[in-house]
């Protein structure tokens, strides 16, 4: 990874897109992208998605998405305290202590959400269970409503934590929002990589990052019905079970550093996964496996069922401690995901499908 990529995944990381409010982050993604494709567009709800034309008409699609959860304001009290609510799976046990950017109306205001000292909390220690969301309140150093209101702040305004990237070793990067910042870096990397060959890719390639995906997929879902790809290939991290405390029988066994995952079941398609194989077996990228027989819980639920169908398939990046500030990646995997996602891509035929037969 060049200093220059890695100034991008560090902005991209620090810049706050939650769900519903994305578009922060979008404009970074489009500006680094815009640089080497051939056009770039957004949907009314903010999905954006970047084209690099190939030798025919035919579609691929690689996919992240763009959003990371949150909070948002539900309540303001006389006394200046904010209480809130959660955008998408924000895990309130987490929350006491912590530093918050709150998105107002002119600008970004810090807060901290409040933690009651341990001596006044002695007597329930005992049976004292993490915090709901509703329970923790927020402190922007405000007196009163009034003040609240002066510092452009209302009830709807959004809020991510204030934790941006760093590194740990030689291997390591912690942030929020990895999830699935990481994938909108990595499509962009393939999209570079790709527009350097001094052959176009057979199949024109679509980078899409989409909105919504902590919620539901719907960016996904609006995006892939008004793009129409032949073949797709969605990105997003799956949970590193190499952790103290975590069963492989229940979640599986993937390792930190082990490469990026193929997913097998449901949305994937049988013959798009079969090739990403191949091209991993081919390009000597270590791959591991997962199984998903009814859903995945990425956007790829929503992009397989598009229209008549799209032949898709899910390729993730293993992933400690989701949902929380301190999600841990490895580099290698992600070098290793991008490697797998391009030799996808170049090793596409003109007039390829993904057609299953009855013979």
């Amino acid at each position: 990874m060049t200093k220059a990529e890695k100034s991008f995944l560090f902005e991209l990381l620090e810049t706050p897109s939650p769900t519903g409010f994305e578009m922060p982050g979008q404009r970074v993604w489009a500006d680094y992208i815009g640089t080497f494709a051939d056009s770039v567009e957004c949907d009314a709800y903010g999905s954006t998605w970047a084209t690099l034309k190939g030798q025919s008409d035919n579609i691929v699609m690689l996919e992240a998405h763009a959003d990371e959860i949150g909070y948002m304001i539900k309540h303001i009290t006389k006394d200046g305290f904010l209480y809130l609510d959660q955008i998408g799976g924000s895990d309130s046990a987490t929350g006491r202590g912590r530093r918050l950017q709150i998105l107002g109306d002119e600008g970004v205001v810090l807060g901290v959400i409040g933690n009651t000292a341990i001596h006044l909390r002695r007597d329930s220690l005992g049976n004292e269970k993490a915090p709901k969301v509703h329970e923790l309140w927020v402190d922007v150093g405000a007196s009163s409503e009034k003040e609240v209101a002066k510092m452009g702040l209302r009830v709807g305004h959004p809020a991510v934590y204030a934790d941006g990237p760093s590194e740990l070793g030689k291997d390591r990067l912690v942030s929020r929002a990895v999830d699935n910042r990481i994938g909108g870096f990595m499509i962009a990397q393939v999209m570079k990589k790709l527009a350097a060959a001094k052959k176009k890719p057979a199949f024109t390639v679509v980078c899409l990052n989409s909105v919504q995906e902590e919620i539901g997929g719907y960016g996904a879902k609006m995006a892939t019905h008004r793009i129409q790809p032949d073949v797709s290939l969605c990105t997003d991290v799956t949970h590193a079970t190499d952790t103290p405390g975590l069963s492989a029988p229940m979640y599986g066994r993937v390792e930190l550093g082990g490469g990026p995952t193929v997913t097998h079941g449901s949305a994937n398609h049988p013959l798009v996964v079969e090739r990403l194989i191949e091209v991993a077996e081919k390009k000597k990228i270590t791959i591991q496996h997962e199984a998903a027989g009814r859903f995945t819980g990425t956007d790829t639920d929503s992009i397989f069922q598009s229209r008549s169908g799209i032949p898709s398939a899910l390729v993730s990046l293993p992933l400690r401690c989701m949902h929380s500030v301190i999600e841990m990646a490895s580099y290698a995997d992600v070098e290793a995901t991008t490697d797998l996602m391009a030799g996808f891509i170049e090793n596409l035929g003109k007039k390829e499908t993904f057609q299953q037969s009855l013979k």
